[in-house]
């Protein structure tokens, strides 16, 4: 069986980048491996657009399932530094999901939506025979400025810091311990720490933030594969190599437990919510100061170096293959299932 989460780069080459459809001017910038979203160039007129599935979990109740969905599809364009301002999405729902519960869902939505600025501007919603939860759907956001604006996250520099927001795991420990409390052995003050991860596992408002400061040359939301993979993807796509330090970095009450409880690596393991930035050393102190107002926690991880690769103290580090959440959560699920049907 194929391995589960996003295609590597061998297949994205091999199948999909020489198939792009018709050639046109005002593609920008077109799909790229690593790289978030794409960009249209409308008449001296930046628009990033990104593609993304729509996950509702259901077990964590339609209204924060809908967040975190939303943020989820957002966070593509708001890592453009463009802050995302449309959205067009289509639902492929069970035929079971009944009509309260997708209005719970769809308020949260649009409750999100609008504090963002976001304008829903079309769609798609109907029940199909053989559509089941997570995945229910997909969705395109659209940020509009300009190019001058734009930041991309193989933009990284010689000379820039590398900065990390929140730190690792924080998405995979939030939605597993939220998902299956009864799975894990932790006491009841780290189960709630790790529970309360999944609040942070949205990175659209610290993109916003960061970006509005100025000196960010790129960004990038380290979702599958954790921060190893988001330190690789960043370095690799701007030719550059990374000497980072892990004590440096914010690690989030709760990550560390729930990760040795799961046998996996946190490093390693889907942190939506996380961003990694490289910045001109001169803004640092003021991206710093503006996302810790906000209350986001940052750590400057070390700085960008000629040369390729990534060293994370001291050792050189690969992307990581396959991202461990994904056999956690299927573990998970199955066991919960035994426990259901005892």
């Amino acid at each position: 069986m194929a391995d589960l989460g996003k295609v590597d780069r061998s297949f994205f080459d091999e199948y999909v980048f020489p198939r792009l459809g018709a050639d046109r001017g005002d593609v920008a910038l077109g799909p790229t491996h690593g790289v978030d979203f794409g960009v249209l160039d409308l008449d001296g007129t930046a628009v990033a657009i990104a593609t993304d599935p729509v996950s509702v979990l259901p077990g964590l109740g339609f209204e924060r399932a809908g967040r975190f969905a939303l943020d989820f599809v957002l966070a593509d364009v708001a890592v453009s530094g463009l802050a995302p301002s449309h959205l067009a999405i289509s639902f492929t729902l069970p035929p079971d999901f009944d009509d309260e519960s997708f209005a719970t869902l769809w308020e949260s939505m649009h409750r999100e939506a609008a504090d963002l600025g976001v304008s829903v501007v079309t769609g798609h919603t109907a029940r199909y025979s053989g559509c089941s939860f997570p995945w229910v759907g997909g969705a395109t956001a659209l940020g509009v400025g300009d190019h001058d604006d734009l930041i991309r996250p193989d933009g990284a520099r010689v000379g820039d810091d590398v900065l990390v927001t929140k730190g690792p795991g924080v998405e995979a420990t939030g939605l597993l311990t939220s998902l299956f409390p009864d799975q894990f052995d932790l006491d009841a003050a780290t189960l709630a720490a790790a529970q309360s991860r999944l609040d942070d596992a949205s990175c659209v408002r610290d993109a916003m933030t960061a970006a509005a400061v100025g000196g960010v040359h790129a960004m990038h939301d380290a979702t599958e594969c954790g921060l190893f993979g988001a330190f690789v993807e960043v370095a690799d796509g701007a030719g550059v190599r990374f000497e980072l330090s892990t004590g440096d970095i914010p690690l989030l009450s709760g990550v560390r437990e729930t990760a040795d409880a799961l046998g996996i690596d946190p490093w390693k393991a889907t942190t939506g919510g996380t961003l990694v930035l490289t910045v001109d050393p001169d803004r640092t102190a003021d991206v710093v100061g503006a996302l810790e107002s906000e209350g986001t926690p940052v750590g400057v991880a070390g700085t960008v170096e000629s040369g390729t690769g990534v060293a994370v103290d001291g050792a050189e580090i690969a992307h990581p293959d396959v991202d461990p959440s994904w056999a956690a959560f299927e573990e998970l699920a199955r066991a919960s299932d035994v426990e259901d049907s005892a």
